[in-house]
């Protein structure tokens, strides 16, 4: 940490002591003073059942599911890799090599020194993911090994993500925080990249990628 960044911490840092000096100590933390009994989940569902809904909420978010078992994931990226006509493939460093087994698409590793210009000229990127939610359509990201730099899923206009059922999968939002290391950022992902104007006319792709395709990987837990 730089000097200027230490002086700004120290700065912030000594603001909130001060907001906080007249608090008296008995007053209960933030913690315990919010109630928290939202529900966990809306609904009793399957295991099964809670994976439909995963994909039935992630399709009504524009993003294009796929079912697959461990042994046709290669085959199933390499499909898509090849339908998108992608030359190039951004690749995390933890990602299973086994995935991309069956395309010789040009691999581009994720690198600390490479430019937001350097990735735009990337076709697609492949990545697996921390957690998903069913019950939004939301797939986690959270910069593991597997899953890389954050930017590399948002500048590349075509995003294959890798998603194990039912292993992966959880029914709501308080279920995925309770998986997630809060000290590792984490980019939640509803559909592909969108937003509207005045007019609510829909524009995809400004602030991520423009194609989310999400590969459910079947497990031998799904079927129970």
């Amino acid at each position: 940490m730089s000097s200027r960044e230490r002086s700004s911490r120290e700065r912030i840092l000594g603001r909130v002591r001060r907001a906080l000096a007249d608090v008296p100590r008995e007053e209960a933390p933030y913690e315990r003073a919010v109630e928290r009994d939202y529900l966990r989940e809306h609904g009793t569902r399957t295991v099964a059942e809670t994976v439909e809904l995963l994909a039935e909420n992630l399709a009504d978010y524009r993003a294009v599911v796929h079912r697959c078992d461990e042994d046709g994931l290669p085959s199933v990226i390499a499909g898509l890799l090849r339908e998108r006509g992608a030359a190039s493939v951004a690749v995390p460093p933890g990602l299973e090599e086994a995935w991309l087994a069956d395309t010789d698409v040009t691999r581009v590793p994720d690198r600390a020194e490479d430019t937001a210009a350097a990735l735009d000229r990337v076709d697609s990127v492949v990545t697996a993911c921390a957690v998903a939610v069913a019950e939004t359509g939301t797939i986690v990201l959270d910069g593991s090994p597997d899953q890389g730099r954050r930017r590399i899923t948002l500048v590349p206009d075509h995003h294959i993500c890798v998603v194990r059922v039912p292993e992966q999968v959880v029914a709501s939002v308080p279920q995925a925080l309770e998986r997630l290391d809060p000290l590792r950022p984490s980019t939640w992902i509803s559909g592909p990249s969108a937003t509207s104007d005045i007019e609510l006319d829909r524009v995809e792709g400004v602030h991520g990628p423009r194609t989310l395709e999400v590969v459910l990987v079947d497990g031998a837990a799904a079927s129970r």
